[in-house]
């Protein structure tokens, strides 16, 4: 078997809320998306997403992802898209670094795999564990009321996760801890996720002055070296994220005992063959996983689903439903959220077919 083809879409996803707000002032209200069709010589098509939450996030945007398909598609025609693997050297020979570019593309042919041996790609990926699997809710950045005001409603979705955005002015971050883990219930979890917005003093005064909350503390800074210090100040549940873009510093992290639970990224490793490495090794470890991505809709997250749905359930501390949030759906049989939980499809491959009327024309597409 061998790609035939490869195209390009590009969708936009506006938030149901009107706008997404985290750390430094960062706030996004359309998501730029991307989306990739393969197909092959024997009639086999598949698709993957990739979206960046903007350029300022992390060391990937929109227009790169776009810029970098195109610097890989004409040289992946006539390469076999079931050999994952092979596939992904002959990427990063192609082009150096650059993993969001290749994620979408890795995700398509991981659906082309599922649909040549009749299998859901979670079955590939090491098989489905129980029925579903539980999903977090990110609160958006805002006042203490406002955020403290939306646990309930996220509650009655059937949410008991929240990923309170903080990482911002340190005396309004730790009135936005507060709050919120008073409107707690019983086998509720809070999550303060700083996004890297702290410098280590302010983590410092926050940790210090949560002290008595029950509350994960997410990424509070910049680089490793700064979290793995505020970790050692605080006897809080530990969470990294941006940090973690690869085996080495899973691994180092691990050692240093860095963090109690990490978020997988699908597209800050490159795809699902080198997430799914990532995850494993993380198992292996005992380290509890969110698996999730940047962003993204129905595509997105039918590749989350998948990979979360055959992570062990003991080890999964949660994952995200990003096209609940967005009002646009590219895809049917995507994955969607019962009362707080999701199930990946049983159908082959992703189990998605996208819908043409939301992808419009390809903007840019290769064949052999």
């Amino acid at each position: 078997m061998k790609i035939q083809s490869i195209s390009v879409y590009q969708v936009d996803l506006p938030l149901h809320e009107g706008s997404y707000n985290w750390s430094g002032g960062k706030s996004v209200e359309v998501f730029d998306s991307t989306i990739v069709r393969v197909e092959t010589d024997e009639g086999f098509v598949g698709h993957g997403e990739v979206c960046p939450l903007g350029p300022v996030y992390l060391p990937a945007y929109a227009a790169g992802a776009r810029t970098g398909i195109a610097e890989l598609a004409p040289r992946l025609l006539g390469e076999d898209p079931t050999g994952l693997v092979q596939l992904n050297r002959r990427m990063d020979w192609v082009l150096k670094g650059h993993p969001y570019a290749k994620s979408a593309i890795d995700i398509a042919c991981w659906d082309i795999l599922g649909q040549v041996c009749g299998l859901p790609v979670c079955t590939l990926l090491g098989g489905r564990y129980g029925d579903d699997f539980i999903l977090y809710r990110a609160i958006s950045q805002q006042s203490p009321a406002e955020m403290a005001g939306m646990v309930s409603g996220y509650r009655n979705e059937g949410y008991r996760r929240f990923q309170l955005k903080v990482g911002g002015d340190p005396d309004t971050d730790i009135e936005r801890i507060r709050a919120v883990a008073a409107e707690l219930e019983t086998g509720d979890v809070l999550i303060a996720d700083a996004n890297t917005g702290w410098l280590m003093h302010d983590a410092a005064r926050v940790v210090r002055a949560v002290k008595d909350v029950d509350v994960y503390i997410e990424q509070p800074c910049s680089t490793y070296e700064e979290c793995l210090s505020i970790r050692r100040r605080t006897d809080h549940p530990f969470v990294l994220d941006e940090s973690i873009d690869g085996i080495g510093v899973l691994l180092r992290g691990h050692a240093d005992r860095a963090m109690d639970v990490v978020n997988i990224k699908i597209s800050k490793f490159g795809g699902l063959t080198r997430a799914r490495q990532a995850r494993d090794l993380g198992a292996e470890l005992g380290i509890a996983m969110t698996i999730e991505d940047s962003w993204g809709g129905d595509i997105t997250t039918a590749a989350i689903a998948h990979l979360a749905h055959s992570t062990p359930t003991e080890l999964l501390f949660t994952a995200t439903d990003f096209n609940s949030y967005v009002t646009v759906s590219t895809a049917d049989g995507a994955p969607q959220r019962t009362e707080g939980r999701m199930a990946a499809s049983t159908a082959p491959g992703l189990g998605v077919s996208p819908r043409e009327e939301a992808l419009g024309e390809a903007v840019a597409s290769w064949a052999c």
